[in-house]
């Protein structure tokens, strides 16, 4: 064999190597499935809506409920990436919400004044991330298996917030607070719209455009901006810092990462504390939207979170998932659960028997992917 006959057989037996190499990468990514998924379903209620689940108010409403799933399905997943289960973020979320709406309407504790809605959310903040880093805190000390502890905090939290609700407010919701977003910046940030240059954007080109000729729309909900940001920031933190490495280690394999010098408890504790963050932005963007508060609200919001970050790639074993999973994944729950709203013919009920059917069908495609990244193991 000539020198050039080699070198093209090398090159050729190189190319194959790239292309076999890139179709078998392109398999070990957790988010494929939750993609493939996402696109289907959006073609799926495009085309059963006739296009109105994406015209200018469907887009709004569809993000609406998808960028709630996205936010603590987002804290969901990194935490179960470390190998813990967050049960309590439903109940995190009613508890964030009633004490926020309490002070809102009856004044800081203690007789301090009257509360802002600065001062609202970060009291609140400061109880949810105590909170969080107690339940990590019991988690790594007594050994108890976080499904337990947050299972306990779970029923904990939902109890104190109806408690609270009944003994300081005499019932179990709060209505008709001031809408705070129309003189505050700061509520506004949480309840009331963004990008409203994309919308007046496309009512200039002839879209947007209600019957009598004006603007329909003005802008997107602003927990469509939170969900991407914190989305963003939970990606950077994953794929491009030291502590993302901590979070797949600990999920990976919690004693060799130790013996490695990663802070495993530290990093449970902190990514509890996330959870809880993401839970309050979720409540302040509830109660700075609707000048409402509920205890029943968030109520079965941790297993749809866990459902999330488990279609989007997440193992239940830990140490593997994506944070571009859950966005695809949120998406997807986010269509499905509205569609009832553009698709009459569907009974509501249908979310329930899809996100089973889903959820089945991914833990199987997540460990096959799991079996083809160990080997079998």
């Amino acid at each position: 064999m000539s020198t050039a006959q080699a070198g093209r057989q090398g090159r050729s037996e190189a190319d194959r190597r790239r292309r076999e190499g890139g179709l078998s990468g392109l398999k070990r990514r957790p988010e494929v499935g939750a993609l493939i998924v996402m696109l289907a379903v959006v073609l799926a209620i495009g085309f059963a809506s006739n296009g109105n689940a994406f015209n200018a108010l469907g887009l709004k409403n569809n993000l609406s409920i998808i960028a709630q799933f996205g936010i603590i399905a987002t804290g969901a997943c990194l935490l179960m990436i470390a190998g813990e289960f967050d049960l309590s973020i439903g109940s995190m979320i009613g508890f964030a919400g009633m004490s926020m709406a309490m002070m809102l309407k009856w004044g800081l504790p203690f007789g301090l004044g009257e509360a802002t809605p600065a001062t609202a959310f970060f009291i609140t903040l400061a109880m949810t991330l105590a909170l969080g880093f107690l339940i990590g805190f019991i988690v790594t000390r007594s050994k108890l298996t976080s499904f337990i502890v947050t299972l306990a905090f779970l029923f904990f939290l939902r109890g104190v917030t109806e408690v609270a609700f009944r003994v300081i407010n005499q019932s179990t919701q709060i209505s008709g607070l001031p809408d705070f977003k129309q003189d505050s910046w700061f509520a506004d940030l949480f309840g009331g719209e963004a990008l409203s240059w994309i919308y007046s954007l496309w009512f200039a080109f002839g879209g947007n455009v209600n019957r009598f000729g004006a603007q329909w729309v003005s802008g997107l909900d602003a927990r469509v901006v939170w969900w991407v940001v914190i989305s963003i920031f939970a990606y950077v933190v994953l794929s491009r810092t030291q502590a993302g490495n901590w979070i797949f280690a600990t999920g990976d394999n919690r004693e060799s990462a130790r013996a490695n010098g990663v802070p495993v408890e530290w990093v449970r504790i902190g990514l509890f504390m996330f959870t809880a963050f993401c839970a309050t932005v979720f409540a302040a963007c509830q109660v700075f939207d609707t000048n409402t508060a509920d205890a029943a609200k968030g109520n079965l919001k941790e297993l749809e979170a866990v459902a999330i970050a488990v279609v989007g790639g997440t193992l239940m074993t830990g140490g593997f998932g994506s944070v571009i999973g859950v966005f695809c994944g949120a998406i997807t729950f986010g269509l499905v659960a509205n569609a009832v709203f553009f698709i009459p013919s569907i009974d509501g009920s249908y979310y329930r028997v899809f996100v089973g059917v889903v959820l089945l069908t991914a833990v199987f495609l997540n460990e096959s992917v799991r079996k083809r990244i160990t080997g079998g193991i």
